[in-house]
């Protein structure tokens, strides 16, 4: 919930956990935080001592350890200043760096203590003031048919400004979907298609935005691209990975392409057209309906049964992998997905926090019948709360993705039919 309310409004996300069973149980979603770049804090209460003491109610071997496998860092607050201090340190981080989970764990005997109250909040500079070198301009205005890619990180840039004043073609990761709706020279969320890299191929000169370029974002190793490649992250250790970006940029997306945009001359021309990119995804879209019979039909429905500012929160489910390929959002950040981690039951606690988050607006969460099983128990907070959140269950009455990779690879298929309970 604490992520779904994070991915909604763009603010950490808090989640308060008791000891031992209430941190395990809060892990996996911490780590698929951890995967999205979701700014989540966990505080949670900690036994006072373990070493001496065994047969404790929640007593965890290393409870702060095992935190520290799933979030980007996990800390022991011994004294209030040391909480506060904490506390200050992962919201500072979630403004000036790459937003991940983080745990604070505070031992009991100080959650029942008195203590001094917390000091005034510091204000953080959070403002990157990138140099745009004369390098990047000189690629930029010589480029014939520049390739932009954008995703999460570039929510809130102004891509189709620059994209237009650059004469380039647009994709977008899953994260990065609906950045560029209404674009022309928009290829959409099509970059796991095998065939998409002959399309970046074709580019000469690539520029990435806030996007890791995962295993999980393309399905293979190479990107495709064979020019140069101006990569732009917060993230260092992005800009040091197996892609080589000739030109790496430290920097927040939102304020490099705002800077860029002020130091090129627009171009008049473009190299690509808009028959090819239609063409490209004509054939996509016919790939998916042959991958995945029957559901680009129905997802075609939804869309046109919802309303434009409808959030959506999916679950790893078939019907959400064909949708985040063929449904073009109207805007971004309206379509939130376990990607990284590919976390079961993930869709409906997090659509209760997105519905919290936007208090009434349309909100709705998309599960397949096996992970709907993972979190049913949260529709008791659901009623509790009082909210409007249609969910769709998308029930084969099986793991048909499980299945049918199991076919794939001559394997038969077992333990993949379920029975209703």
């Amino acid at each position: 919930m604490a992520d779904g309310y994070a991915r909604a409004t763009g603010q950490p996300g808090v989640c308060y956990l008791i000891s031992g069973p209430g941190l395990t149980n809060a892990m996996t979603a911490l780590g698929q935080a951890y995967s999205d770049s979701v700014p989540v804090l966990a505080i949670a209460s900690c036994l006072d001592e373990v070493a001496a003491t065994r047969g404790q109610l929640h007593q965890m071997l290393d409870q702060v350890g095992a935190a520290r496998t799933v979030c980007d860092w996990s800390e022991c607050a011994n004294d209030a200043p040391a909480a506060y201090q904490l506390i200050d340190r992962a919201l500072a981080e979630f403004e000036t760096k790459r937003p991940r989970s983080k745990a604070v764990h505070v031992p009991i005997a100080q959650l029942e203590a008195r203590a001094e109250p917390a000091p005034m909040k510091r204000d953080v500079v959070a403002d990157i003031t990138v140099s745009i070198s004369p390098a990047i301009k000189e690629l930029c205005a010589g480029a014939k048919r520049p390739l932009i890619i954008a995703g999460g990180g570039a929510v809130g840039a102004q891509v189709v400004e620059l994209a237009t004043a650059l004469g380039a073609a647009t994709m977008t990761t899953y994260a990065g979907r609906g950045l560029c709706h209404g674009y022309p020279l928009d290829f959409g969320a099509q970059l796991a298609r095998p065939s998409s890299q002959d399309v970046i191929a074709s580019a000469d000169l690539l520029i990435v935005l806030g996007s890791e370029l995962a295993e999980v974002d393309l399905w293979r190793r190479s990107l495709g691209h064979e020019g140069p490649m101006i990569r732009v992250d917060m993230d260092a250790e992005v800009l040091s990975d197996h892609h080589r970006a000739s030109h790496p940029i430290c920097a927040d997306a939102v304020g490099f392409v705002a800077d860029l945009l002020e130091a090129i001359v627009p171009m008049e021309t473009s190299g690509w057209t808009e028959a090819e990119v239609a063409a490209a995804i004509a054939t996509w879209r016919a790939e998916v309906e042959a991958e995945r019979p029957g559901i680009v039909e129905v997802c075609d429905a939804l869309r046109a049964a919802l309303p434009d500012d409808a959030m959506i929160y999916s679950d790893m489910t078939q019907f959400a992998y064909v949708a985040k390929e063929i449904w073009p959002m109207e805007r971004p950040g309206h379509w939130h997905h376990p990607t990284g981690f590919g976390t079961l039951g993930y869709a409906l606690p997090a659509a209760i926090g997105g519905a919290v988050a936007r208090k009434g607006a349309p909100t709705v969460a998309i599960a397949g019948d096996y992970g709907f099983q993972y979190t049913v128990q949260e529709l008791g907070a659901a009623v509790e709360l009082g909210l409007s959140l249609p969910i769709i269950v998308w029930d084969n009455g099986k793991l048909k993705e499980i299945e049918d990779s199991m076919v794939n690879a001559q394997i038969p298929p077992n333990a993949v039919i379920a029975r209703n309970p």
